[in-house]
């Protein structure tokens, strides 16, 4: 096949996950934990993070050490966070698209969502896979209220399992719920900020967009 005119011949094209979740759940954390497991693996990535009217999440990430700060775009969503990754995710396509063409190898595209509720989504338009965080201090009862954040994302991160103790999370219950919600599709544990069960979320990502 002819390579387009917007895809020149030998370009490979980014492929580009989302991750969603609400505040305060720790998907920021679980980036900055993610980076260094990717890069170690031979994955060369960028990372689009969107805030409200702010770019706190870039600039804490650009601040980290962890990436090259020109590798990190920001997106000021202005209204509510899912309008920009689902119902109009225009401006995230073109910050990809800015990505890619200031660095020709980037092969993954990390696209932080502003902190939403349990019924944020991503257009498939912007992503081809995406992850949703939730965390055991945002309470057990989260996979039985079937949020569609929780029931349609390809991968349920359940963060923050060291929390679990300290409120009254009974966390094998709330692991087991979220399983049978989610039928046949993962749910991982982590303890983002300790590095617990990244690794596992980084197989899912090398396994599902990456092929290796």
């Amino acid at each position: 096949m002819d390579a387009s005119p917007e895809e020149p011949a030998g370009r490979a094209v980014a492929a580009r996950v989302g991750i969603g979740g609400p505040v305060g759940s720790g998907k920021t954390a679980l980036i900055e934990a993610l980076i260094p497991v990717l890069h170690a693996r031979g994955v060369d990535l960028a990372v689009v993070t969107n805030d409200l009217v702010t770019k706190e999440d870039a600039e804490r990430l650009r601040r980290s050490g962890l990436i090259d700060p020109q590798r990190v775009s920001a997106v000021e969503a202005g209204a509510c966070p899912h309008t920009v990754i689902r119902e109009d995710p225009t401006l995230n396509i073109a910050a990809g698209d800015e990505l890619e063409a200031r660095f020709p190898g980037v092969e993954l595209i990390l696209f932080e969502s502003g902190g939403d509720n349990l019924a944020s989504t991503f257009s498939l338009d912007l992503v081809d896979w995406w992850i949703f965080v939730i965390d055991v201090a945002g309470g057990d009862d989260i996979p039985r209220k079937k949020g569609p954040g929780t029931l349609r994302c390809d991968l349920l991160v359940i963060n923050k399992q060291d929390l679990a103790p300290h409120v009254g999370v009974h966390l094998p219950r709330m692991l087991e719920e979220a399983r049978g919600v989610r039928g046949q599709r993962p749910v991982i544990v982590t303890d983002a900020r300790r590095g617990s069960g990244v690794c596992e979320v980084a197989d899912q990502i090398m396994k599902a967009v990456l092929f290796r």
